[in-house]
């Protein structure tokens, strides 16, 4: 016996493969496209692979366990990851739609899981484009030899170094103080960095240009983004291998000092990195070549947050009708950068943090086991197994099946459940920079302030609630118009928009 839940009038919703094929037709010339395979395939890989792979994911890993670590890993990326990415995949390219569009024509109570898919591409975007502005700010300072980082500036006598410089290093010492200049606590901060603002700027800037065009011009910078940071990491990985001791085992490395020594994730790209590359030979062309490689890593990624904000805008008809794509890019980068200013502030790296840990974690857990149970048991398994047929000539084997069905959706629920008690009963803390503490120049661990509750809410809270918020107004509303029909909807659904362009052709 299979379970499915009742759905009516889903055929109504969504497009029959007849419409699909009218639609291939009728938008072969007007619809944007890639021009190769190639160009799609580097668009994913720069979507998926990102900065975090540089600063989040090495810390992650040698925080809990080091080379365990990949264990578990690799087993969720296969059981969970991949799985979850190829349903997504399938099921955006059947219905023809982005985020909200999708969610909406499986069924109209459900457009509050594409809302809630939007509201964390925004929130994620700008604490990454905020990385991508302190990318910039190393980049630009790269062009000095020696590196501004790489010894501790002179105090205002000339007698000596800076005091916080020489009880630290000069590498902290340029990221704390002469980029951040972190305040002591979260709850206190003096005003925005001149610097980083312009930074913050030119990174908007940078993502408007290359988004303005679609795919037509971001297809073909993945060319770049998408290779040339595996070309430097190559060119890093030769260079490692030519140094003096590049044959040692690595369990004679201390992988605790980092720990000890208090460093965020952040902090491995920032401050481990370019300390390692004062030390190699022509320096400043080794940070210059380091710094390309991680703005080409986030620009790559930032092409799928910003699109994945202004595509469910548009489906969404909050802003008018004939605003061009191009508008709407425009002013989401604008509001984005206004609301990013939090982060360019002396304690902005504190408010990073708190973002990273948050916006991106609860409510991805919960936004992809919705979409597991969704296209599983309200969409319906055998009608998307069908639907695989029609797009690649077979339907996905036994594999697929049982992850899609069963192993996900539990595995997403078991890391939610486990994840949320364990947030809820432990106590919230952050590191912070302060020269006057005892343990300085290691972090200070100290405990947020009690109204920070409130901000963790609406980065975690909100865009999670706002799934089953969204049903429940939608029932009241059809109710308050004496509707009970599931797809009701005023707003045209692809159908509709194909049975338009085939009555007008006729």
């Amino acid at each position: 016996m299979k379970l499915k839940l009742p759905n009516p009038g889903l055929d109504r919703r969504i497009p029959s493969y007849t419409d699909l094929e009218k639609m291939e037709a009728e938008e072969a010339g007007d619809r944007p496209k890639w021009d190769n395979k190639a160009q799609y395939m580097l668009t994913c890989v720069g979507f998926c692979v990102g900065l975090g792979n540089v600063w989040r994911f090495p810390y992650l890993c040698q925080s809990h366990g080091g080379g365990a670590f990949m264990i578990p890993f690799l087993i969720l990326l296969v059981l969970e990851g991949i799985p979850l990415l190829h349903l997504e995949f399938a099921i955006g390219q059947r219905l023809r739609n982005g985020s909200v569009g999708v969610w909406r024509s499986i069924n109209p109570y459900l457009t509050g899981l594409g809302i809630a898919s939007m509201l964390v591409s925004f929130v994620v975007g700008l604490y990454y484009n905020t990385i991508m502005a302190w990318v910039m700010w190393y980049f630009f300072n790269s062009f000095q030899d020696p590196l501004p980082w790489s010894q501790c500036p002179i105090d205002g006598n000339r007698t000596g170094l800076v005091p916080e410089c020489a009880r630290s290093s000069s590498v902290d010492y340029f990221w704390y103080r002469e980029t951040l200049n972190a305040s002591p606590a979260i709850d206190k901060s003096s005003g925005l960095e001149w610097w980083l603002v312009l930074s913050l700027i030119c990174a908007w800037v940078v993502l408007y240009v290359c988004c303005i065009r679609g795919i037509e011009t971001t297809g073909k910078a993945v060319y770049i983004t998408s290779t040339l940071p595996y070309i430097v990491l190559t060119i890093f990985l030769i260079r490692g291998l030519t140094l003096k001791g590049s044959g040692l085992n690595l369990t004679t490395c201390d992988l605790n000092t980092l720990l000890s020594e208090g460093v965020e994730g952040t902090g491995l790209a920032f401050i481990v990195f370019t300390e390692a590359i004062t030390k190699m030979p022509v320096s400043p062309l080794w940070s210059v070549l380091f710094f390309i490689m991680l703005f080409c890593l986030g620009l790559s990624t930032m092409f799928g947050n910003l699109e994945g904000t202004v595509v469910p805008l548009q489906d969404l008809n909050l802003l008018p009708k004939n605003w061009p794509k191009e508008a709407f890019t425009g002013l989401t980068c604008l509001v984005s950068f206004l609301i990013a200013l939090i982060f360019v502030q002396q304690s902005g790296s504190y408010w990073l943090a708190l973002f990273d840990n948050f916006a991106a974690s609860i409510p991805l857990l919960v936004i992809a086991f919705c979409e597991m149970f969704i296209v599983v048991y309200i969409y319906g398994i055998d009608r998307f197994n069908e639907d695989i047929k029609f797009m690649i000539g077979h339907k996905p084997n036994i594999f697929w099946q049982v992850t899609w069905r069963v192993l996900s959706p539990l595995l997403i629920l078991v890391i939610l459940i486990f994840y949320f008690v364990t947030k809820v009963s432990q106590n919230l803390t952050y590191l912070v920079w302060d020269p006057n503490s005892n343990k300085f120049p290691t972090l200070a661990e100290v405990e947020y302030p009690s109204w920070i509750n409130g901000i963790i809410f609406i980065l975690a809270g909100i865009p999670s609630l706002t799934i089953p918020f969204f049903s429940l107004f939608k029932f009241i509303w059809n109710r308050c118009k004496g509707s009970n029909h599931f797809d009701g909807d005023s707003i045209s659904t692809i159908s509709d928009k194909v049975k338009m362009s085939v009555k007008t052709a006729n």
